[in-house]
């Protein structure tokens, strides 16, 4: 059953953004930034964390993920550190998600041959 709340809610997830792409014209860097901005606020508002519980993977893989990520990380930042972890918690609760985009990111850019777009 996990198996199919990760697909349902992971899968909404993803259809919601391809239909925005569709019908309302936005670029992939706005629905970016709205998916993270919205899993942020979605877990200050107490309403993510169900959804994680819930499905798992498939509310923590995509960019809301990210965004309740960020958002938990700054909370515990706040309760060990003060105001200090407002700043400093988001990055060290998503560090490895980071690192690991910029790691790959730089193994993908040695072996293709990056272009331009035309």
């Amino acid at each position: 059953m996990n198996y199919l709340w990760a697909f349902l809610v992971g899968g909404t997830l993803c259809a919601v953004a391809q239909i925005l792409i569709d019908k309302c014209k936005l670029t992939p860097a706005r629905i970016l930034v709205i998916y993270v901005t919205s899993g942020v606020a979605l877990t200050m508002l107490g309403i993510y964390e169900p959804l994680v519980k819930l499905a798992g993977a498939g509310a923590t893989i995509p960019l809301t993920g990210f965004g309740y990520s960020l958002a938990k990380g700054a909370l515990k930042g706040v309760m060990e550190k003060g105001a200090l972890g407002i700043l400093s918690g988001g990055v060290s609760g998503t560090s490895a998600g980071i690192a690991a985009a910029v790691f790959f990111g730089f193994v993908i850019a040695l072996i293709f041959k990056p272009k331009e777009k035309k």
